[in-house]
């Protein structure tokens, strides 16, 4: 699947969305260290990725091959500040109808516009791959993200009072939520 859309921010500046490619592999590793620093909001910890740059690049590669999944980078001034991405839930017949939404977005470019950007995008990929639903989950005190998957259309299907647990905060309630497409 390919993607391919400059977009304007909010601040007026350029911002490109494309395929993540083999390429990209340092730049799309660094940003998900830094991203995964910068919150805890998200799935993991920067000393818990487990992917090396070598294996980043070859999951690009996968993805930017694939038809029915992909990885896109916001790129600004030839950096990487954000990634988004769907993956198949699984391929089994009952499930290959859904697929997953991940995003993340380097902190110094948030309130931009480049998440509900790459959100659109995803929602736009997920639709011509072919997927019936997308979902997501999202820790319940993320109300800026929380607000961007309602206007993007996501819905709350479930909550889990003990989804995450922070090395900070504790435990973390996670909103699980769905798109039909």
């Amino acid at each position: 699947m390919k993607y391919n859309q400059m977009i304007i921010l909010k601040n007026g500046i350029e911002c490109c969305l494309r395929n993540g490619t083999e390429c990209d592999g340092q730049a799309v590793f660094d940003n998900f260290n830094l991203t995964h620093g910068e919150t805890d909001y998200l799935l993991t910890y920067p000393d818990e990725n487990h992917f090396d740059v070598i294996q980043e690049s070859q999951f690009l590669k996968e993805k930017s091959e694939s038809e029915y999944e992909i990885e896109i980078v916001a790129v600004v001034d030839r950096t990487v500040v954000g990634t988004a991405g769907i993956e198949a839930i699984g391929k089994k017949y009952k499930i290959r109808h859904r697929a997953e939404f991940g995003i993340s977005v380097a902190k110094e470019f948030w309130g931009l516009g480049i998440g509900q950007a790459l959100t659109t995008a995803c929602i736009e990929c997920a639709r011509v791959a072919g997927y019936i639903q997308l979902e997501l989950n999202v820790v319940a005190d993320n109300s800026r993200a929380l607000s961007m998957y309602k206007k993007a259309g996501f819905v709350e299907y479930g909550r889990n009072p003990k989804g995450f647990y922070s090395r900070t905060a504790g435990f973390q309630e996670v909103i699980y939520m769905r798109l039909e497409l």
